[in-house]
């Protein structure tokens, strides 16, 4: 009967360890299934962490000497230490990066960014590297400890500035240009257009003309139209867009102007936004995908507030919302549909 009594209380310990774990994961995870994979995170941190401490607890009330209970904690120490100190010096550092950008939110899936040679649109983010989808369609994982530990430019989605540079000979105006690059990146369809005077070389003048872009997601194909336009304004200008050092490889007449026809405008308006949905497409499925997973966790919550407030004849009707509601979710999750 004293060992009987013995055990009474690491049994009493255990039960209650199990029933809190068990209570923790059904408030912070199995309640909150319409989470995505990333909010989920910071409360599987929290099972594993009371998980550890549960396991303290019980070694605490084995029924066993000071020395050997001491012992046991020692163990257990050594076990995660262990665990930590094999694994790749990489994986904890990854480990410990993936942490840094979830908490601090640098960036969401489906921006554009730039970490030095590196740029494309933020496609997933995983816990141990980030992948983004590059201009070409291809996918690159970046570890986390590489973001972290370099530059990283976010483009913004209010808007950001279109940049191209040209270069144009001593014998036409400044002015001249100024006004005909503003002119074409407004015909770009890009706002609050300016240019600088960045170079006075040796034969020609260098210059840069910016325009600021709404539409973010258009960023390529406006790049191109502000190209192409600039080609037309110019050139409609009589403006010619060569060095005069050309003629010294190839002698011309002087009078001679180096500008193309000009041809009837094709809009390409459609064209260029499937460029950018093929380029970028698994970056906007899965940014759609966790766009409509935010607005299901809005309605969600809406709902059971709703729920909680209503009468009983109400009461059926939204639990049949919620439910709906959940089965959208955990669809989305598993990509059985599109957002």
């Amino acid at each position: 009967m004293n060992h009987l009594f013995d055990w009474i209380p690491i049994t009493i310990a255990t039960i209650l360890v199990v029933s809190v774990l068990m209570a923790m994961r059904w408030f912070l995870l199995v309640k909150h299934s319409e989470l995505s994979a990333e909010q989920r995170l910071p409360r599987q941190l929290v099972m594993v962490i009371a998980m550890l401490i549960g396991l303290v607890i019980i070694s605490l009330s084995l029924p066993v000497s000071e020395s050997s209970r001491n012992q046991v904690l020692t163990l257990i120490g050594v076990l995660v230490s262990g665990v930590i100190a094999f694994s790749s010096t990489s994986i904890v550092a990854n480990l410990m990066a993936g942490l840094v950008l979830r908490f601090n939110k640098p960036f969401r899936t489906g921006d554009f960014i730039r970490c030095n040679e590196y740029f494309g649109r933020v496609s997933e983010k995983g816990l141990l590297d980030t992948e983004i989808q590059t201009e070409q369609r291809d996918l690159i994982a970046i570890a986390n400890s590489y973001l972290v530990n370099n530059p990283v430019s976010v483009i913004r989605s209010s808007g950001t500035l279109v940049t191209a540079n040209v270069s144009i000979g001593y014998d036409v105006h400044h002015s001249d240009v100024g006004k005909a690059l503003k002119q074409a990146a407004l015909n770009s369809g890009l706002t609050e257009a300016f240019s600088h005077v960045t170079e006075l070389g040796d034969f020609s003048v260098s210059y840069r003309v910016s325009g600021l872009l709404s539409d973010v997601k258009s960023l390529l194909s406006a790049k191109s139209k502000l190209h192409k336009a600039m080609l037309d304004e110019l050139h409609n200008r009589n403006i010619e867009i060569m060095s005069p050092n050309y003629i010294a490889q190839r002698p011309t007449d002087a009078s001679q102007r180096f500008i193309a026809k000009a041809k009837a405008h094709e809009d390409k308006a459609r064209e260029d936004k499937q460029h950018e949905s093929l380029a970028f497409d698994k970056a906007e499925e899965a940014e759609q995908q966790e766009q409509s997973l935010e607005r299901l966790q809005t309605l969600i919550k809406s709902l059971r507030e709703a729920l909680s407030a209503a009468d009983k004849d109400s009461k059926p009707e939204i639990e049949n919302k919620i439910q709906a509601a959940l089965e959208r979710v955990e669809k989305l999750k598993s990509k059985e549909i599109k957002p």
